[in-house]
C-alpha cells in the first residue's frame, strides 16, 4: 500500500482534541494493519507539512484499548513523517504536579493487557531497546516551547499507562503514588513503543486534567470532567504545539531513527 501524499511532522489529538490545522485537507490513508483512527488531516503549521490524526476518532468512538495503534503510527510512516507529538489528557499523582500544567514524559511503565504493541510478530525475532521511550532532540524542545506560551512545565515525569476505559482504584491509584510516579494515561502504550519500532521520534506532552484518586481527599474523576479541562485548554495546547513544530530542526539525525541497528 502506497499514498502519494506527504507530511513531516505528525501530531496525535488526544480526549477533547479533535482538530488543529486551518483549512486542513482530509485524506483517508490504507494501511497493511487496517484503517486508522480516522480521516488524516493534512496541513502547515509554522510553514511545516503537518498531520493530524485524533487517536480516538473524531466523535471519540473508540476507547483506549480498542484504538489500532499499529494502523495509526503506520499511517504516520506512509506519510514520510519522522517526528510525532502525542498530546495527552492525564491525571496526576502528586500534589505539586497540578491540573493545568503539562508534563514532558521522560518515562513510561506498561500496565496495559493484551494489546498489540509490536509490528514485528517473526519470522525474524526483533528486540527493540525502549530504555529512554521518549525522543532526546524533541523533549527539550518541548520544554522550551511550553514556557514559551506561559504553561507552568514539569521537564520530567514517568506516565504510568493503565488499560482503560475504567479509571483507577483508589488502592491502584495510591500504589502508582507510592512508586513515585506522576502521571497516568491509557493511550502512551503501545503508541510511543510502536513509533520507536519505526524509526520516528516520539515526544508526549502530558495535560494534567485532574488529580487522581490515590491522593488524600480527592474525589473520583470522571470522563466529563476531564474532556472539559482539555477543551479548556485546546488553545494552549495548539498554541505549544505550534511552537514545536517550528523549533523542530529540518534534516537532523536523530538515535531514535536508528531503533533496528543492532535489534536483530
Amino acid at each position: 500500500m502506497e499514498t502519494r501524499e506527504r507530511a513531516e511532522i505528525g501530531v496525535f489529538g488526544g480526549s477533547g482534541f479533535y482538530s488543529l490545522i486551518e483549512g486542513a485537507r482530509e485524506v483517508w490513508i490504507e494501511t497493511p494493519y487496517g484503517a486508522p483512527s480516522d480521516r488524516v488531516a493534512l496541513g502547515e503549521i509554522a510553514g511545516r507539512s503537518v498531520a493530524f490524526l485524533p487517536r480516538h476518532g473524531k466523535d471519540h468512538r473508540f476507547p483506549p484499548h480498542i484504538i489500532n495503534y499499529r494502523a495509526n503510527a503506520y499511517a504516520m510512516k506512509m506519510l514520510g513523517v519522522t517526528s510525532v507529538i502525542g498530546p495527552t489528557a492525564c491525571g496526576s499523582l502528586k500534589p505539586e504536579v497540578r491540573p493545568g500544567s503539562m508534563v514532558v514524559a521522560d518515562q513510561l511503565v506498561d500496565r496495559t493487557s493484551g494489546r498489540i504493541d509490536t509490528f514485528f510478530d517473526g519470522p525474524v525475532t526483533t528486540h527493540v531497546s525502549f530504555a529512554d521511550p521518549y525522543c532526546p532532540t524533541l523533549r527539550p524542545i518541548a520544554i522550551e516551547a511550553l514556557r514559551s506560551v506561559g504553561i507552568e512545565t514539569h521537564e520530567r515525569g514517568t506516565v504510568v499507562v493503565c488499560q482503560g476505559p475504567r479509571f483507577s482504584t483508589r488502592s491502584e491509584s495510591k500504589w502508582y503514588q507510592s512508586q513515585g510516579w506522576e502521571v497516568i494515561n491509557m493511550t502512551q502504550h503501545p503508541e510511543a513503543y510502536l513509533a520507536r519500532e519505526l524509526g520516528i521520534c516520539y515526544v508526549n506532552i502530558s495535560l494534567i486534567t485532574d488529580y487522581d484518586v490515590g491522593l488524600e481527599g480527592m474525589p473520583p474523576v470522571s470522563h466529563h470532567e476531564v474532556m472539559e479541562v482539555f477543551k479548556s485548554n485546546n488553545e494552549r495546547v495548539k498554541a505549544a504545539i505550534g511552537r514545536i513544530v517550528e523549533g523542530i530542526p529540518m534534516g537532523t539525525d536523530c538515535s531514535c531513527r536508528h531503533s533496528l541497528e543492532g535489534a536483530r
